[in-house]
């Protein structure tokens, strides 16, 4: 007896999409993703692709239209529904081009909502590139299955960070000089919540009298060993996720 094919095919390629997606909707895609889908992964008449627009789910498009540079999806199927994504926002200092990248991928592989580049006086880099930090959201969302792309906000200085702060999200911040254990600080607490990551030198004095006078900021240690910014940005995700997100 022959086995009924797997549907949507196991091997079908993923793409993210701006179109909002539904059942006969016509996705037109040009560019870098149609050169991916027909040079790359050579896709005929017929194949499945798989789309997520972070709005409607993840949907089982055919393909239809092909031509050398471009092609036409047409939606057939919803695969999953929307993600239901923890309320948790990473706000990071920027560090050097090929870290800050890490982050951004491992923020989105771990589930975050929100990454908000974060600018302190000891940071080292001055300006992102905003368009490179959105494709490496993209491309991380795409292979690791999520149907939501984290929002990536512009970045802000410090101070107008902790000014316009909303009351009511915890504001979990690494301490180097000492906070609370972060398995002790992070429990109980699934509501809206942030981290706050560090440049490598850390926070001066005053930006960490600052963040403490925030109502709802936590400072916590991340532990004995001192960390790397974007260890630390990825370990305190991970631990939050683990104790109040949806893993």
């Amino acid at each position: 007896m022959t086995a009924t094919p797997a549907w949507p095919p196991q091997s079908a390629p993923r793409l993210h999409v701006e179109t909002l997606l539904d059942e006969g909707v016509a996705v037109p895609v040009d560019g870098n993703p149609a050169h991916y889908l027909i040079s790359v992964m050579r896709v005929k008449p017929g194949d499945v692709v798989l789309l997520f627009d972070g709005r409607s789910g993840e949907w089982a498009a055919r393909v239809r239209d092909l031509r050398k540079r471009d092609l036409v999806l047409e939606c057939v199927e919803r695969t999953k529904p929307p993600e239901l994504v923890p309320d948790f926002w990473l706000c990071c200092a920027p560090i050097k081009k090929g870290r800050i990248d890490l982050i951004a991928e491992k923020a989105c592989e771990l589930g975050v909502a929100r990454l908000q580049p974060v600018l302190t006086r000891r940071a080292v880099v001055d300006r992102l590139n905003l368009d490179r930090l959105h494709a490496h959201l993209v491309e991380a969302a795409e292979q690791c299955g999520r149907t939501a792309l984290p929002e990536l906000a512009a970045m802000v200085k410090l101070d107008a960070l902790l000014r316009d702060w909303p009351a009511g999200r915890r504001l979990f911040f690494a301490d180097e000089t000492g906070g609370t254990p972060l398995a002790e600080a992070l429990p109980g607490h699934p509501g809206p919540a942030a981290f706050l990551i560090g440049p490598e030198g850390g926070f001066d004095p005053a930006e960490r009298d600052a963040i403490r006078a925030v109502p709802d900021a936590v400072p916590v240690s991340l532990g004995p060993r001192i960390l790397r910014a974007e260890t630390a940005a990825i370990a305190a995700t991970a631990a939050w996720m683990t104790l109040n997100g949806d893993w």
